[in-house]
């Protein structure tokens, strides 16, 4: 059954990382690229934007591999309304991406569309947010009526989707932390049994973690709207259908814990722009990596420190899924000081004094140069 697995994934990988190349003389050609205007972007050339083409490319070659492997009688994806739903979805917010990408639209046309796609995964799909974790109601679990229950699937849905793309600020930040997500979100489906969504997931991990090598630090193209809100959007959708399946009894829990370093950005963005009277859609340069790059960590140090956090919260919920609450918050507090240890000394690394007696002798360090030294002398 793992063999099966690592085949989605490979192909995925592979069709992502051939395609971006692609994907960037077609973002070249045009106009999909991301110019620095402001102080808010971290790059100093223009760079390509419509690296999310590629990621797409990738899940959906694998997807298609996945539902043609099914008629062949081997294991792959079988097609239903959730699938359906989450398909329509999907291209509608990689379609309305790529003009973003290429034409620079308004936030809210972008969030109309955003809207659009989460009432197919509501109304398709037949999927929602019916309860959460709550420990001192019976049973463990608090129920909503479908007045709650619908709008509060669609405000996740729309959440999420934007709670990656804000997060889309560094070379390789959001398809790091997306990765590092949707590989938590398959083995807690693993552990639970729930291998549609197993299959969903390793599909989208590998067809990210394919764009990635071109997006890490110095990024040679970036995902753009187009990358970044499939991204939130999946993993939004994928964390629904899990609660509803295999983990219902641990709720909304699994997916917050999976999620929370893009909330916690995302949900502290908007308290500080309404605390400061600014428009909520409005760009700003107080989001968490702003503050580590501010704090004097480089690029790749900011987005190594956040990779470490979202590892340390994917890892919990795993735990939380396996084990129980207990052990995860255990996972959490132990991991989390020896990140935030980490991070501290982290910037002290290139200013450490190397003691005298540690330090090679003149000669030791380079006798070629002495005896060129001694030549010239003569």
């Amino acid at each position: 059954m793992i063999y099966e697995y690592i085949i989605f994934f490979a192909l995925a990988f592979i069709v992502a990382f051939s395609s971006t190349p692609i994907a960037k003389k077609i973002a070249f050609s045009v106009g999909a690229v991301d110019v620095p205007k402001d102080a808010r972007r971290m790059h100093k050339k223009p760079v390509a934007r419509l690296g999310g083409l590629a990621i797409f490319t990738g899940f959906i070659v694998s997807l298609l591999f996945g539902l043609l492997s099914t008629y062949l009688n081997m294991k792959g994806i079988i097609p239903n309304r959730q699938l359906l739903g989450m398909l329509i979805g999907a291209f509608i917010i990689v379609a309305i991406g790529i003009v973003d990408d290429i034409k620079q639209l308004g936030p809210k046309l972008k969030l109309v569309f955003q809207i659009m796609a989460a009432l197919s995964v509501v109304f398709i799909s037949d999927i929602r947010i019916v309860n959460i974790t709550n420990p001192f109601a019976e049973g463990g679990t608090t129920q909503f009526n479908n007045f709650v229950s619908y709008p509060l699937t669609i405000m996740w849905i729309v959440g999420v989707t934007n709670a990656i793309n804000l997060i889309d600020g560094l070379d390789g930040l959001a398809a790091g932390i997306s990765s590092i997500s949707y590989l938590s979100l398959f083995f807690v489906s693993l552990i639970t049994g729930d291998t549609g969504s197993a299959m969903i997931t390793v599909m989208l991990a590998g067809s990210t973690l394919g764009f990635l090598p071109y997006n890490f630090n110095p990024a040679k193209i970036f995902m753009g709207d187009t990358g970044a809100t499939f991204l939130g959007f999946t993993l939004a959708v994928v964390s629904i259908q899990g609660m509803l399946k295999s983990y219902a009894a641990l709720s909304i829990a699994v997916p917050l814990l999976v999620l929370g370093l893009p909330l916690f950005d995302t949900i502290s963005t908007i308290f500080r722009r309404a605390l400061n009277r600014k428009p909520i859609m409005q760009p700003d340069r107080g989001h968490l990596h702003h503050k580590l790059i501010d704090m004097g960590y480089s690029q790749k140090q900011t987005v190594l420190v956040m990779y470490s956090l979202s590892g340390a919260l994917g890892l919990s919920a795993i735990v939380l899924a396996d084990k129980g609450f207990v052990s995860a918050i255990i996972l959490v507090i132990t991991v989390a000081a020896f990140v935030i240890g980490g991070a501290r000394y982290m910037l002290e690394m290139d200013n450490v004094e190397i003691p005298e007696k540690y330090k090679p002798s003149e000669e030791m360090v380079s006798p070629v140069v002495n005896e060129i030294k001694d030549l010239e002398k003569q």
